[in-house]
């Protein structure tokens, strides 16, 4: 009995210190002790643009003419599996002059721990986010901005930085407009924000990136009229990857 009690104290221990890192989420430490990995850059009225989920075939392209049309680039928090299936669009992105990040194998949650498959899915995204695009990334994002010890011990191995948002549009939702996405993000455009967004649908809504790409020449506009530069991670002002392989 006393064997099994110390079997269940070490397991919840261990899930404890696995699964806070995921208090970053939390507003106040958003604001605090957290405010690089929220997302809080340094750089003079910056915000940064950023992606998550693809790249996808069917959404994608439109993203990257909508920003070449506004003359702004972003960085693409980049799936491993949608990659795979699209790795032309992984080369496109970066001769289009965007940045490539690591999202992740794929979009689920690491609610438990299991450190030997965290490394070995980030570190096989990041090759091959690496090989196909060409460039070699500099950040992490975990889905659902859920950071867990895991994966982010397996960032830090890679060299990558572990970055969430500071304000989002609700891109990902069945009915939301071009409208509401700008309405929801627009409190939270200031220097120094980072604003998530969706290239993709693989995980929202269907047909749901319609509503970002409305709602990009919004973002935009507000931005040019306050002064503010939108543009990628990194020229955020938030430090990058170190190599420490």
């Amino acid at each position: 009995m006393r064997i099994a009690t110390g079997a269940l104290a070490a397991a919840a221990a261990a899930e404890f210190l696995h699964l806070a890192p995921a208090a970053v989420r939390l507003p106040p430490l958003r604001r605090t002790v957290a405010r690089r990995t929220a997302g809080h850059g340094t750089a003079p009225g910056h915000v940064a643009l950023t992606f998550d989920d693809g790249p996808d075939p069917r959404s994608t392209p439109y993203v990257l003419d909508a920003l070449d049309e506004l003359g702004v680039r972003a960085t693409f928090f980049l799936l491993g599996a949608m990659l795979e299936r699209a790795p032309e669009l992984g080369g496109e992105l970066v001769r289009r002059g965007h940045e490539v990040a690591v999202h992740g194998w794929f979009h689920r949650q690491q609610w438990y721990p299991a450190p030997v498959r965290d490394l070995r899915e980030l570190r096989r995204t990041e090759e091959a986010v690496t090989g196909l695009c060409g460039a070699r990334p500099l950040w992490y994002r975990p889905p659902y901005g859920v950071l867990t010890a895991g994966p982010a011990l397996a960032a830090r191995r890679l060299g990558l930085r572990s970055v969430l948002w500071t304000v989002w549009g609700r891109d990902w939702t069945a009915d939301a407009t071009g409208a509401s996405v700008y309405a929801t993000a627009r409190p939270g455009l200031a220097g120094g924000a980072t604003l998530l967004l969706h290239d993709s649908d693989c995980t929202s809504a269907p047909d749901s990136w319609r509503a970002t790409l409305a709602a990009l020449p919004l973002i935009a506009a507000h931005c040019r009229a306050r002064h503010l530069t939108l543009g990628p991670l990194r020229d955020h002002g938030v430090p990058g990857r170190t190599d420490r392989r």
